[in-house]
């Protein structure tokens, strides 16, 4: 295996499931997701490839493909929520009970909703620093901006969200 490809094969290990995660909470749809995350990965291996200089940061391009991909998907397909009840509770503990997964499964899916309703830039914000523990500074460099403008961003989504919550 050659030395870009095995870089390569590292990099989609790591960065698979956090590809995935902040696709589908951005499309709701297993199915979506799992459509996009491979074009996302697909494209970072040919602008791998293909490149003449070296790509600093391969996380932070890979999710620049990511948030492009989700915006062509509603681009193309308009904007049409399709929510995939049976994985939202995937995440609840086996011993829960029935009528506990449920109250867990409406919680997560008004979550969903809610972080839809944000706009874009703070819906990435949040997942990458929260869901991916990315740090602030790498949010920072993945957006170009000052960090002080990111932990801005992020104070002003979580109050926007949790008035959307509030609101439902």
């Amino acid at each position: 295996m050659d030395n870009l490809q095995e870089q390569f094969s590292n990099i989609y290990d790591e960065y698979i499931d956090k590809i995935y995660r902040f696709v589908y909470l951005k499309v709701n749809s297993q199915e979506i997701a799992e459509d996009i995350t491979s074009k996302v990965f697909t494209k970072g291996w040919e602008a791998l490839q293909g490149s003449q200089e070296d790509i600093k940061n391969l996380g932070a391009f890979l999710y620049q493909i990511a948030r492009n991909a989700v915006v062509d998907h509603y681009r193309s397909k308009g904007r049409t929520n399709v929510v995939s009840v049976e994985s939202s509770p995937e995440i609840a503990d086996p011993n829960t009970g029935i009528h506990e997964k449920a109250v867990l499964s409406a919680d997560i899916s008004n979550l969903k909703n809610a972080i839809q309703k944000l706009r874009q830039e703070y819906q990435d914000v949040i997942i990458w620093h929260y869901l991916d523990d990315m740090p602030i500074a790498s949010i920072a460099e993945l957006l170009g901006k000052p960090a002080g403008t990111v932990r801005v961003m992020l104070h002003r989504g979580i109050k926007d969200l949790k008035d959307i919550i509030q609101e439902s």
